[in-house]
This record gives C-alpha cells, sequence and structure tokens, in this order.
C-alpha cells in the first residue's frame, strides 16, 4: 500500500484534519500523527486526555470499497488487531475489550474512534482515529482505569517505533481484510477480546446480570448468554462491563 505520513506539532483533532483534507489525497492510506490535540476526541461525547509530546495520536484513512456497510465493523476489528499486535510485542495481557478499546489486564491503554462515508451501499472512506496511551504516567481526568505502556513497562518508549509497528501491522492486518479474510479477522477478534471466557458481571437498562460472551457480529453487536441460559443481543451503549 502507497502510505503517507502528515506531522503536526498541534491540531484539534486528528480525525477532523482528514475530514476536512483527506479528498486531496489519493494514496492508499494516509495518516495524520500529532504531538498535541486540543479537542482530541472519544465515542460519543467522550474526550481524550493526552498529555503533549507523550502519547501517540493519530488517525488513519484507508478507502475500503469492497466493505457492504452492513459489516463495517470489520473494520474497527482489523484496527484493534493492529493495536494489540503492535503492543503484544512490549507485553503480555493485552486484550481487546468490546467496542473498541484495548486493555492491559483491567486497564485502559487505548481507544479508537472509527467515522466512516458511505457511497451507494458502499464504504467510501474510513478514519480510525486512535489515542495509544505511551510514556504518560499521570492522568488527572475522570477517566477510571487508564495505563500507559511506559507505566507497565517501567521505562519510556520510542513512539516512532511504535507507530512504524503499528502501521506495519495495521497494512497487514487491512490487506487480509481486502484479500477476503473477513472470517480470520473475526475469529481473531473473538479470541483477543476481554473477559471472553467465563462468566462476568454487566449492567444493562433492567439492571446487572451475570454472562459469558457467545459472540461479536460482523455488524458490531455483542451476543450474551446469561447465568439462566437467556440469550441477550446489544448494541453500542445498550450494556456496560462491570469491573
Amino acid at each position: 500500500m502507497k502510505r503517507e505520513i502528515i506531522r503536526l506539532n498541534e491540531v484539534d483533532s486528528t480525525n477532523d484534519y482528514l475530514r476536512r483534507h483527506g479528498s486531496v489525497t489519493d494514496e492508499d492510506m494516509t495518516v495524520v500523527v500529532a504531538d498535541h490535540q486540543t479537542s482530541g476526541r472519544g465515542q460519543g461525547t467522550n474526550t481524550w486526555e493526552s498529555e503533549d509530546g507523550k502519547n501517540l495520536l493519530l488517525s488513519i484513512l484507508v478507502r475500503p470499497w469492497h466493505t457492504p456497510t452492513a459489516f463495517q465493523f470489520l473494520l474497527s476489528m482489523t484496527g484493534a488487531l493492529a493495536l494489540k499486535d503492535t503492543l503484544d510485542a512490549y507485553t503480555e495481557g493485552i486484550t481487546l475489550k468490546w467496542p473498541n478499546d484495548v486493555y492491559w489486564n483491567d486497564r485502559k491503554i487505548s481507544g479508537t474512534l472509527i467515522e466512516t462515508s458511505l457511497s451507494r451501499g458502499h464504504l467510501k472512506g474510513c478514519i480510525f482515529g486512535i489515542g495509544l496511551n505511551i510514556n504518560q504516567l499521570q492522568f488527572v481526568s475522570d477517566a477510571p482505569n487508564p495505563v500507559s505502556l511506559a507505566g507497565i513497562l517501567g521505562h519510556e518508549v520510542d513512539r516512532e517505533e511504535v507507530l512504524q509497528q503499528l502501521l506495519d501491522n495495521f497494512e497487514r492486518r487491512y490487506e487480509l481484510l481486502e484479500r477476503g479474510g473477513a472470517a480470520d479477522i473475526s475469529a481473531n477478534y473473538y479470541m483477543s477480546l476481554y473477559r471472553h471466557e467465563g462468566f462476568h458481571p454487566y449492567e444493562d437498562a433492567d439492571g446487572r446480570f451475570e454472562a459469558c460472551i457467545v459472540e461479536v457480529g460482523d455488524n458490531g453487536t455483542i451476543v450474551l448468554r446469561d447465568s439462566e441460559g437467556r440469550f441477550r443481543e446489544y448494541t453500542f451503549k445498550e450494556v456496560r462491563f462491570i469491573t
């Protein structure tokens, strides 16, 4: 894949930058990396805390013409697996928390905001906005469980080295998806899930319950089986992991 990397000292949001300027590039993959975001975003109204120059803040634009809109969560799986591939080289205990967080044990090390554009029932463009905690040691927001790679390892890590590994892993996983490897992507994602084995506590609009994960569909829904044997299917924000 042809790859273009745009490096910025400061930007409002790397996702917003690509939405404004992504149409001017025809590369297979366009990457924007910033040392600081003034309006870094997470899911919904959430923000992403990052100390200036300490972490990886980037967005990746690809044009997945062969992925139907109904299965766009496969792209989320692809990006999540690329992050896990990268972090696995540094530490054990990395899992993928549905729908789009990366965990080290019970603590969040990375989050992804994915934005898509559509054309004639297919995806015209997909932007992966990634915040990956690398060298930040103190977190002052109300995020409940953040951790960084340096906090895990006890020493700072070369951000550029992690970036290049992440882009290589993303490219490899994305090309697998484009070659028809959706089943492999989906299976790898399931096996990498946070709490994919055993019963654990969850909460939905009706209250708390215990359940095990049955599957995550290519459309992004998660299916749980509760302790009474009942199957429960949820979309984003309809169920919460209790830690």
